[in-house]
């Protein structure tokens, strides 16, 4: 498997919004503009933290989890990996202070962000950044190239065996055999499907008929599915000739796909993520806040050497907190989380793409805009 570690984009992320009503919190004070103090001898920060979302960015949340509390004694962060959908509704809710999702807030749910958080909404921060990769299960195959469309049509169950003339074509020299392809899908609301299949929508839009979304189409009867990320990689590393869709930094051991991207296949890697990422557009439209951070990527790109099946995870916190001891709490956490000491913590645990420097700065000043309910 690539080992993921730098992504230097420097696109401007702009974005979705998602909410809370009132987000309750024990005391917490930090110093001025939330910055993790350097040692847990200067930490002044209590109470407790609760998130809840997507599991692609569970192994990286351990480790953020570990290093700001290791500074923060008396601080305490709890995150539940339920899956993006999930934890963006606990968020609108009222049930967590944060969420994190693999994908940004739609129209709708923007509105409904304004409403639990006021009139900002809630705001998108980048914290990690990760190929999805299409993985397999085939004794004694470690790569494939394949293009768009025949991913689109493995997926929807057109081609059903590892050795179709759609495979072979694309891969002279390798020994395929008969056996039947058995598609593993994720159960539960999820970002890394969204991303996924926006992926499959935009690049091979003849072939995968049905719309993007974070729940896979249900017209795909009778293909395999389990909950979440370490449940579709496990029911596929337990099925000889299984493929998925995972995020990258759990495929380890698995067969895994060079994607066609112009005239070359390009397998995942930081520098590839890199690249689909910098060619990203700011997501923009009513009630998102100036400061967002949110992005929307170019799935169909033909430029060289970019790997455009790629998600971006995000924190999702409310602009405002009812009180100043839960706004000191969320900076300080957002700012480890963004911190070059977070994201390498992040990329010794989870081998995910660590943040540029540029797109650092922005996700400070973007958590800096968080304030106390006026």
């Amino acid at each position: 498997m690539s080992v993921i570690r730098i992504v230097r984009s420097a696109a401007l992320l702009s974005a979705a919004a998602l909410a809370l009503s009132a987000c309750g919190s024990d005391s917490a004070i930090t110093p001025a503009g939330g910055s993790t103090p350097s040692s847990s001898s200067e930490s002044a920060l209590s109470g407790t933290l609760s998130g809840s979302g997507a599991s692609s960015q569970d192994s990286a949340m351990q480790a953020w989890i570990a290093g700001f509390t290791a500074a923060n004694p008396d601080a305490a962060v709890q995150y539940s990996p339920d899956g993006s959908g999930a934890g963006r509704k606990a968020l609108l809710a009222g049930g967590v202070q944060f969420a994190g999702s693999d994908a940004h807030l739609k129209d709708e749910e923007v509105g409904a962000s304004i409403e639990a958080c006021g009139p900002d909404g809630a705001l998108h921060i980048p914290a990690y950044i990760s190929p999805i990769a299409i993985a397999f299960n085939l004794d004694g195959v470690d790569e494939l190239n394949l293009d768009a469309e025949t991913v689109a049509g493995i997926f929807r169950g057109d081609i059903s065996t590892w050795n179709d003339p759609a495979i072979a074509g694309q891969n002279e020299g390798t020994e395929l055999p008969d056996t039947p392809i058995t598609v593993v899908h994720r159960s539960d609301e999820s970002g890394t499907t969204e991303n996924f299949t926006e992926y499959l929508a935009a690049a091979a839009p003849a072939v995968w008929t049905s719309e993007a979304s974070g729940e896979w189409p249900a017209e795909l009867d009778g293909q395999e599915n389990a909950q979440g990320t370490s449940g579709v990689v496990s029911a596929a590393g337990a099925t000889d000739g299984a493929v998925t869709y995972a995020d990258a930094s759990a495929v380890e051991g698995m067969g895994t796909v060079a994607v066609k991207v112009g005239e070359e296949y390009v397998p995942y890697s930081s520098e590839a993520a890199a690249k689909a990422v910098e060619a990203s557009t700011p997501v923009t439209g009513e009630g998102r806040p100036e400061a967002d951070m949110a992005m929307d990527l170019v799935r169909d790109t033909t430029e060289s050497g970019a790997y455009p099946v790629v998600l971006v995870s995000y924190h999702i916190y409310c602009t405002t907190y009812p009180d100043a001891d839960t706004v000191d709490l969320v900076k300080a956490f957002g700012s480890y989380v963004v911190s070059e000491e977070g994201q390498a913590a992040a990329a010794d645990a989870a081998g995910n793409a660590e943040l540029s420097g540029p797109l650092r700065e922005k996700a400070e000043a973007a958590l800096a805009t968080i304030s106390v309910t006026k």
